[in-house]
């Protein structure tokens, strides 16, 4: 990263046009949103984690791989539903997760089960060993759950940097976080892409990541705040800070990216919506930490300025009304 080392750029300069992008991509994202749920298909593409559905396990009596059991659901037309393997890869189990069926739902959801894996393996090659229904009480309850962990996570972040550094930088953290989470939200609503508990733990790893990456950045904007100014403005300091930690944030996304990259590619549907979740909002948490951070701390410094600034513009008034006062004083006395 030799070519970074030097860097110079005006970031703080470019906040209007990252702007733009940061509102396309809101407007964007909550427009699917809307639209989707005036089609009555909800806000988001919910999984069977919080819609309700059936949890069937089922034993095999030989080996069998994952693929083997999509490809006989897929070809049953089951695309959608979640297999993955159960305890250890000597048991041949398998959790097939499938929507509620009517009110029957264990019940059916068994007879489909059977029906699908009939296109590829005899009724004595395998048996069914247990059927839970999840119903959608429960689903409900997962997805306030899930709400509650990211409302948390906001005001954890909040309190622990309004202590380690001050609630100017704790209230630009939490914006650039909230920035993150919802533009996340808004590619998975345009791609509907299933939201599941994997997902949900997703987005919280993203909310950590992003933060991190934030706090690197504020760390240096404090260290060069008590540091005498010498003529820089505030908007010098920031640039200055986060060219100094480019280097470190650009090696860090790319390592991280190549392992999600391979996952994406190579680790299955199984883990797909929850790597598809990380690469997206660790690219934008990495955007949001040079483009909407520090830019939003500058505009709160620019409206609520630090105490010493305030005193600062205090004496620079009195000493040019004193200044004036002088010469309307020696007229007098003359």
């Amino acid at each position: 990263m030799r070519f970074f080392q030097n860097a110079n750029y005006p970031f703080l300069q470019w906040r209007k046009r990252a702007y733009l992008i940061t509102a396309a991509l809101m407007v964007v994202g909550i427009g699917s949103m809307i639209v989707h749920s005036a089609k009555g298909e909800g806000w988001l593409n919910y999984g069977v984690d919080f819609t309700g559905g059936t949890i069937v396990q089922v034993r095999f009596n030989h080996p069998t791989t994952a693929e083997q059991l999509r490809a006989a659901t897929t070809a049953a037309g089951h695309a959608g539903w979640e297999i993955t393997r159960f305890g250890a890869a000597s048991a041949n189990e398998y959790v097939v997760r499938t929507p509620n069926f009517g009110q029957e739902a264990g019940h059916d959801a068994q007879s489909r089960v059977r029906q699908a894996l009939g296109t590829r393996f005899q009724p004595s090659q395998y048996q069914i060993v247990r059927t839970e229904a999840v119903g959608p009480k429960a689903g409900s309850e997962l997805e306030q759950r899930a709400l509650i962990a990211i409302l948390l996570s906001f005001v954890a972040i909040l309190g622990y940097l309004a202590l380690r550094f001050e609630w100017r930088f704790a209230t630009a953290a939490v914006i650039a976080t909230m920035h993150d989470v919802l533009v996340t939200l808004g590619f998975l609503a345009v791609t509907r892409t299933e939201i599941s508990l994997g997902t949900v733990a997703a987005v919280l790893t993203v909310l950590g990541y992003s933060m991190h990456d934030t706090i690197i950045v504020f760390d240096r904007v404090r260290e060069d705040l008590a540091k005498p100014r010498h003529g820089r403005t505030f908007v010098d300091i920031l640039n200055k800070a986060i060219n100094e930690t480019l280097p470190r944030t650009l090696l860090t996304v790319a390592t991280v990216m190549a392992t999600l990259l391979s996952l994406l590619a190579f680790g299955g549907p199984v883990i797909f919506g929850f790597t598809l979740v990380l690469v997206l909002g660790i690219a934008i948490g990495t955007f949001s930490s040079i483009f909407v951070a520090s830019p939003v701390l500058f505009e709160i410094e620019r409206h609520f300025p630090r105490q010493e600034k305030r005193e600062q513009a205090v004496r620079s008034q009195s000493g040019r009304r004193s200044t004036q006062a002088r010469p309307a004083a020696e007229a007098r006395s003359r």
